[in-house]
């Protein structure tokens, strides 16, 4: 029997402040780029949301070249799993204050530490959507629309009056399933939510092999601009209300959003080939 090979892995809880809570990570860093059938590969054994693979960048932009792999599909952005990346390399660099990472379709990522807590803050490229009507989504996702719109990177936002709308919704997957790789984003006011939020959401993306993501760091790239607006201020607190559930902090800043929140390490180990 040959002897494996052995890659370092990394299980992150993205936007929590405790272990189950939040949205799962694995973060791999990688000496060079692997083909990309095997990274899929590796992504799919995973079967998290997101694998997030790394190696040192050389082109003097970055610390670190980034990808993400679903358990299906390669995506273009994704914020916890680029959370999850920052909080494994600043924890084993702590002598840094930040990471930046090159990305492929979303330019230069940043995680930095956010002040004296334990937490990090992140910028990401603001997606701010436009009105659009989607009655076949309207449909899928169910319950009291107010508005649809969206982002061309592939982002349905869907309003709902209040957040029990949110909570109480049960879309038909197989429906949002067959419009392709979208993110459905369902969000509305948390005005007395328990979450204590002032923006509440949801995230499915049965397209790219995650009925529903538990905390999404890119569709906050498009909640943001969009409460920011409503809300008439720059800043505000979220909650995506899955059944682990995450607290996001979110602010805009120029073309970019920042978003805040905590890491939690689970498991470190190694990944045999």
């Amino acid at each position: 029997m040959s002897a494996s090979r052995r890659l370092p892995i990394t299980r992150v809880d993205a936007f929590a402040d405790r272990p189950f809570t939040g949205n799962p990570a694995a973060v791999m860093p990688l000496d060079e780029w692997l083909s990309d059938d095997l990274l899929q590969a590796i992504a799919a054994e995973n079967n998290l949301a997101e694998t997030a693979f790394l190696i040192p960048d050389e082109s003097g932009e970055a610390d670190y070249e980034l990808r993400w792999f679903t358990p299906g599909v390669e995506v273009a952005l994704c914020g916890h799993a680029t959370l999850a990346s920052g909080h494994v390399l600043l924890s084993a660099a702590p002598w840094r204050n930040d990471m930046v990472f090159r990305t492929r379709k979303a330019g230069l990522l940043r995680v930095a530490r956010d002040g004296e807590d334990e937490g990090y803050k992140m910028a990401l490229p603001a997606y701010p959507p436009a009105p659009k009507a989607m009655p076949d989504i309207i449909r899928a996702m169910g319950g009291d629309v107010l508005e649809t719109l969206w982002h061309d990177g592939g982002y349905a936002l869907i309003v709902y009056p209040d957040a029990a709308s949110v909570r109480a919704l049960e879309p038909d997957l197989r429906a949002l399933k067959a419009g392709g790789d979208i993110l459905y984003i369902a969000t509305a006011p948390g005005t007395g939510d328990a979450s204590g939020a002032d923006v509440v959401s949801r995230a499915f993306a049965p397209g790219a092999g995650i009925d529903e993501d538990p905390v999404t760091g890119s569709a906050h790239s498009v909640l943001t601009p969009y409460w920011s607006a409503r809300l008439r201020r720059d800043s505000f607190a979220a909650y995506q209300a899955s059944a682990r559930g995450g607290h996001v902090g979110c602010r805009m800043d120029g073309e970019q959003v920042e978003l805040t929140g905590n890491c939690v390490t689970t498991l470190v180990g190694d990944f045999l080939l």
